[in-house]
């Protein structure tokens, strides 16, 4: 339930204008540390009454362009280069990132399967709950910067979602396209529930996330892509006053318009790709195959693309188990 003052507390004043760098003091009683708390970076910087932009990162503690580009943005950004409101947390599942896993190591659960969270749930879902009542109704705005952690890699894109309200849709794709990424992708995802994304959405307000890269690491590229796309997104709402840096090239406009554009592994195996992302691929092409190494006269088996298009994600593990995706077939628009 997502009912009842959070229990989190932080000395920041979000209606005060300046700059304030501070914590989220999230309750970690523990064997340790009878009194303990979790102290989550945050910075609110203000001017006035303009739009508010809500900036996470590390949403998965293994996506690594979010956590640097915001710090970044949150060490140089001053109040009067602003008109409105921008707050920024680099890492908001902050137990994750510092175990560089995808979930919280200390109640096992996924940032972005918990909201809205619950005032008496696990951490994460604590943490998911102050975000949803607390942070959530003061954003006009919300980018939350992934990439594809250690199991995936991505060709690096702006990503939104088909929405039953055309006109917040309209505004949405506007946004993706400022974010000035290589590709912006229309994402039909296989699981919404209990995302950032949908309770942003269900609120009636913009949401805009990204897939920058992955494999557990960073790259000059997308960091790069990941500190314009920022500055784009509150030059594009009116906070800051710059020209939106455009991008090398204008961001190809791509879909995923549904489950068969996905590819998941039949088998245990060791996973060869066949195909690079950004690479062309036919219906029925195999993107890849499965290798059983300790069965050495068992043939490979193939997975094949159910739909043509560009590979815009695989996985990075060559260690495969059945039902992981190893690959995503994106459409152009």
């Amino acid at each position: 339930m997502s009912d009842g003052r959070s229990r989190i507390s932080t000395d920041l004043d979000f209606g005060r204008d300046g700059k304030q760098v501070g914590y989220l003091n999230v309750p970690h009683s523990r064997d340790s540390s009878a009194w303990g708390t979790l102290l989550m970076p945050i910075t609110v910087i203000r001017n006035g009454d303009g739009p508010t932009v809500l900036f996470t990162g590390a949403n998965h503690g293994d996506e690594y362009e979010g956590p640097v580009a915001l710090s970044k943005l949150a060490r140089a950004l001053e109040p009067d280069r602003i008109d409105g409101r921008v707050i920024i947390l680099p890492a908001l599942n902050l137990p994750a990132f510092k175990a560089a896993r995808r979930l919280s190591p200390i109640d096992g659960k996924n940032m972005n399967r918990s909201f809205p969270g619950s005032r008496n749930g696990t951490m994460t879902e604590v943490i998911a709950h102050y975000v949803y009542t607390e942070l959530l109704p003061l954003a006009d705005v919300v980018v939350d910067l992934h990439s594809g952690g250690k199991s995936m890699t991505l060709l690096p894109c702006a990503v939104m979602h088909r929405l039953s309200d055309k006109a917040l849709e309209a505004r949405t794709m506007e946004a993706l396209q400022a974010f000035g990424a290589p590709a912006g992708l229309v994402l039909e995802e296989l699981d919404s529930e209990g995302m950032l994304d949908t309770a942003v959405e269900e609120m009636g307000k913009v949401f805009l996330s990204t897939e920058l890269g992955g494999g557990g690491t960073l790259s000059v590229p997308t960091v790069a892509i990941a500190d314009r796309g920022v500055r784009n997104i509150l030059s594009h709402f009116g906070v800051l006053e710059d020209t939106p840096a455009p991008s090398v090239e204008p961001t190809r406009l791509m879909e995923v318009p549904d489950t068969d554009c996905y590819v998941a592994a039949g088998h245990d195996g060791l996973f060869e790709p066949l195909f690079e992302v950004g690479d062309s691929v036919a219906a029925g092409q195999p993107v890849g195959r499965l290798h059983f190494i300790e069965d050495p006269h068992r043939q490979p088996v193939d997975l094949p693309a159910r739909r043509a298009g560009t590979l815009i994600c695989r996985r990075v593990p060559s260690e495969t188990e059945r039902g992981d995706c190893v690959a995503v077939i994106a459409q152009d628009l």
